[in-house]
């Protein structure tokens, strides 16, 4: 049998089984010479892991009849509690599952095609899920326990794991984890997905050669990084980026790449390295271009700075359920940076600095999708104006639940399209359905 086949599969446990299944951990930390883990590879671990447990079952260790089926499944949940996440290890290995949440150590949640399911694995205990987030956090040199009960760490595939534990999660421990695949979504994968059109696909990387300033917004699970991703791939290879990270989790594909990644305190409160300090040494590296994952504290200013003293075509993500709410977000991350600067020198400073906001969000339906692309074209009294040049408009629901809508042009002539000339760029006049005669006579240059 197919051992991906077997991972997929989550049987319903009941008490006696974990039970069983504590106990040969147990016995299997006294047979197994636990100071050979680190050095043995994991094929040969799990070899030595399979042999012991057919030892245990050959001394009546196992006092639960069990088919080959099961027994396949018991070696596998043996192995992923020694060298894995438990209960949770069959989901790391789903292409489907893009977060897991655990809720105590009762309820495991997953989440497929953008719907999250209950599932049934669990955890034995609090004690249990403790201690596979203590294996997660050590793995990185970080810890958690009363005196420090919250902490970001990263798995060895790059997925993105939160955890807290009591006093401040009040039931017990919580653990969730945003899965990145390991081979990364492109532009065809989108268009697949129809979270883009072909036309706008163009116009996506169009604005990243033309080095445009881009700012994704959208909320949380809505696709900003998987976005980033896609529009990083066009990035000449010839330029040297830097990328700044709270958490690493972008998947550039080209060779002249630098990642930083922050650094919380130490035990003693000391050591914290903030995006903010990152930014600002990034600067120094001679960076073709620089990207900030998200931007969510004083960063912003440097950030800012930076698209406007010639590091333009940059690209960053902001939290914001609207492109006029991520205009806004970032005049209050700036105004919390501590300098007394007026509301509007600020929102000048945005203005000049942003092209181009891309609004993305996830459907009723579970699907993600570009539901709004504006252009910053300058200032207007006070107010920050933009000009909305597509959105995504739903029409419908069908009878699937799936969302009906499709991309609608707003016949609106893009003023970056002169940087599209200056860089070589094809300009997509088709797509807004105007030829070059009617553009000149309208004077939209």
């Amino acid at each position: 049998m197919d051992t991906k086949d077997i991972r997929r599969q989550v049987f319903t446990q009941t008490n006696e089984y974990n039970d069983m299944k504590v106990r040969l951990h147990e016995k299997l930390l006294d047979i197994l010479n636990l100071s050979l883990i680190d050095s043995l590879d994991k094929a040969t671990l799990q070899r030595e892991i399979r042999k012991a447990v057919e030892y245990l079952f050959s001394q009546g260790e196992v006092s639960l009849p069990l088919n080959a089926k099961e027994k396949e499944q018991l070696y596998l949940e043996i192995q992923d509690e020694l060298l894995g996440l438990g209960p949770i290890e069959p989901f790391m290995h789903d292409p489907t599952v893009t977060d897991v949440l655990v809720n105590t150590y009762k309820q495991v949640y997953v989440e497929r095609s953008g719907k999250l399911h209950l599932t049934s694995a669990r955890f034995k205990d609090d004690a249990h899920l403790k201690k596979i987030i203590d294996r997660i956090v050590s793995a990185v040199g970080r810890r958690i326990d009363e005196s420090s009960p919250m902490v970001d760490a990263r798995l060895a595939d790059g997925s993105r794991v939160n955890a807290i534990v009591p006093p401040l999660a009040i039931d017990g421990p919580m653990l969730s984890i945003r899965r990145f695949a390991m081979d990364p979504l492109e532009m065809e994968d989108l268009l697949t997905l129809e979270s883009v059109s072909q036309d706008i696909s163009e116009l996506l990387k169009g604005i990243v050669k033309a080095r445009l300033n881009v700012l994704i917004s959208g909320g949380t699970g809505t696709g900003k990084t998987t976005l980033l991703n896609v529009l990083s791939r066009f990035i000449p290879s010839s330029e040297r980026i830097v990328t700044v990270e709270d958490s690493a989790e972008l998947q550039l594909k080209q060779e002249h790449v630098v990642r930083l990644e922050t650094r919380p305190p130490n035990i003693e409160g000391a050591g914290e390295i903030t995006q903010r300090d990152l930014v600002k040494n990034c600067l120094r590296m001679r960076p073709d271009r620089i990207i900030v994952g998200e931007v969510r504290g004083d960063e912003v200013l440097d950030m800012l700075q930076a698209m406007n003293t010639g590091h333009d075509g940059s690209l960053t993500t902001i939290h914001a359920n609207s492109p006029r709410d991520a205009l806004l977000r970032l005049e209050t991350l700036m105004a919390m940076s501590g300098l007394s600067i007026p509301n509007e020198a600020v929102r000048k400073y945005v203005s000049s600095a942003l092209d181009v906001v891309i609004q993305v969000a996830r459907l009723m339906d579970g699907t993600r999708k570009i539901v709004s692309f504006q252009e910053i074209i300058g200032m207007e009294e006070k107010t920050i104006t933009m000009q909305e040049i597509f959105s995504y408009e739903q029409t419908g629901v069908d009878s699937k639940g799936k969302i009906q809508g499709s991309f609608r042009m707003q016949g609106v002539m893009p003023k970056f399209f002169e940087k599209f000339k200056m860089h070589g760029v094809p300009v997509p006049y088709e797509m807004f359905r105007a030829t070059k005669e009617d553009i000149v006579r309208l004077g939209r240059w």
